[in-house]
């Protein structure tokens, strides 16, 4: 089951899941010496990102940030979920963090994911995991009806990583796996606007299956407590 996070403003949404990222982190640095973040990208956590950034009561310098998902295009491409963290979230007193990036160069995400998959499989538990979702159900790069999703969607996968290439997005992909970002101490789901809102209402419904709507393995799934920050 889900708990939801209800905010009147995406404004208030956007300080008060940066406040709770924040609390997450510096409880982790202080309990464990350093704090993992997983971010996604899109239009949705720009405003999260900004107001994070500006959070200076934590030492950014023991945080390490990477993403669920990443576009296989260069970090100077405008469609970089890379460009999008470091332009609006490694900025100000977050600019000390420590970033991983999902992106290797090389021709294909398969030849990324080779690369990349020990450095990703390698990192601790996660403290907070950010995702977002598509009109389409897709999160991460998890998209319905592509050959990756089942391995994907596996809950017990001992892959990290798996490259994508979806049907009815621009770019091949890499993506975390639903295994790896459950390997988290907290979930987030951040969605913004009633049609979001009905989307995921419907992939969790008994009805649905996660191959058409992958949200619903995000929100059904036991392992890890989904909550959603939510504004109209």
């Amino acid at each position: 089951m889900s708990k939801w996070h209800k905010f009147e403003t995406r404004s208030l949404l956007d300080q008060r899941l940066a406040d709770f990222a924040a609390a997450t982190l510096a409880d982790a640095i202080t309990e464990r010496g350093h704090g993992y973040l997983v971010a996604s990208g899109g239009s949705t956590p720009l405003g999260f990102f900004q107001a994070l950034s500006r959070d200076s009561s934590l030492d950014w310098s023991k945080v390490t940030v990477t993403l669920a998902d990443e576009r296989w295009v260069a970090p100077d491409h405008p469609d970089s979920n890379e460009a999008l963290v470091y332009e609006n979230l490694l900025q100000n007193a977050a600019s000390d963090a420590h970033f991983v990036s999902l992106y290797s160069g090389g021709d294909t995400p398969e030849k990324g994911v080779a690369t990349l998959e020990p450095t990703v499989a390698a990192l601790p538990t996660f403290d907070l995991v950010v995702l977002g979702m598509g009109g389409d159900a897709h999160t991460a790069s998890l998209f319905p009806n592509t050959p990756a999703l089942i391995q994907g969607l596996d809950p017990q996968s001992p892959h990290a990583l798996i490259a994508v290439h979806p049907t009815t997005a621009p770019h091949a992909r890499i993506s975390m796996t639903l295994a790896r970002l459950l390997r988290t101490q907290n979930l987030v789901l951040h969605i913004t606007g009633p049609s979001k809102a009905e989307v995921f209402e419907q992939a969790i419904a008994p009805e649905s299956h996660a191959t058409d709507m992958p949200i619903r393995a995000v929100g059904l799934q036991q392992q890890t407590p989904l909550q959603v920050y939510y504004a109209d």
